[in-house]
């Protein structure tokens, strides 16, 4: 029982951290009367410093019976573990969530990165061999559906820049999840390829002219964001997804939205409206048809 409840709260933890990212990085780059805290290039240049030294932290700490090697030793295990490949995936990621939320709200850009994600996933593994039933193209086509009807010009949909840039984000976090199905130590891996990401975002200020604009209120926000909810968030994740099969996490992560939304409502004062209600519950309520015909 007391090991249930360790592991729901941890799983909680897990998705609270992902839904933070979102509210975080909008109240860094929303643009008020003085301008936002901080731009994309430089929140997402913090946030994966910040993150890589986190995990960086997290793996010197962490030790199993098994594990006697040394900090040179350790850190060579860290650098192995992860590749550009993923590291790629993890850059786009990072750097069209950011650029994205600059015209994004916080439920709708977490609607379409976490949509994005589930279907790229669904896709993949459709590519590589799983034949899916008709339960499953069901539940695909309610959610590209809910896709369509959140960016109908007609209705109040989201910037159009702003969902490419967020659907981007979602597919590479869909592959870099893909690719982390294969790697033996997860927490090594994604500390290898935070740091890998590094290298491809001077090749970004270069092309910005290393222009960069930060208040202390917005660093503070990226370095909660890449330290606190995509360090030691990823970390929580990690340690419980051993616990439940894929079917289950994919599911749960289907509640991020929800929870990105409500931090909106809450700490940036966002409005839910019927549009974005309707366009959530096609979206999530068609990835799970698919998650459901998958079981059967």
């Amino acid at each position: 029982m007391t090991m249930n409840l360790k592991l729901t709260f941890s799983t909680f933890l897990a998705l609270v951290a992902f839904a933070a990212n979102s509210i975080l990085c909008r109240l860094a780059l929303v643009q008020n009367d003085a301008g936002a805290l901080i731009d994309p290039t430089s929140f997402t240049l913090v946030r994966l410093i910040s993150g890589a030294l986190m995990l960086l932290i997290l793996c010197l700490l962490y030790r199993d019976s098994r594990d006697t090697a040394e900090v040179p030793s350790r850190l060579k295990q860290v650098w192995q573990s992860g590749n550009w490949s993923s590291a790629t995936a993890l850059f786009i990621y990072a750097l069209g969530f950011s650029y994205a939320y600059v015209s994004l709200a916080t439920g709708v850009g977490a609607l379409i990165l976490f949509g994005a994600v589930q279907i790229t996933l669904i896709l993949l593994s459709f590519i590589n061999g799983h034949r899916m039933k008709w339960l499953e193209w069901l539940g695909l086509a309610v959610a590209f559906s809910g896709f369509v009807y959140l960016v109908l010009p007609t209705l109040s949909t989201p910037s159009a820049v702003g969902f490419v840039l967020m659907a981007l984000a979602g597919v590479a976090w869909g592959i870099y999840t893909w690719h982390g199905k294969k790697v033996s130590k997860a927490l090594f891996a994604t500390t290898s390829n935070f740091i890998r990401t590094l290298p491809l975002l001077l090749i970004a200020l270069v092309f910005v002219g290393f222009q960069l604009d930060i208040t202390l209120q917005g660093f503070w926000l990226a370095v909660a964001s890449g330290a606190l909810m995509s360090g030691m968030g990823y970390a929580i994740w990690y340690a419980v997804l051993a616990h439940m099969s894929a079917s289950v996490a994919a599911v749960l992560q289907l509640l991020v939205p929800i929870l990105a939304t409500l931090g909106g409502v809450i700490f940036a004062n966002e409005a839910v409206t019927l549009h974005l209600i309707l366009a959530s519950a096609a979206v999530l309520g068609g990835v799970l048809i698919v998650l459901i015909g998958k079981r059967k």
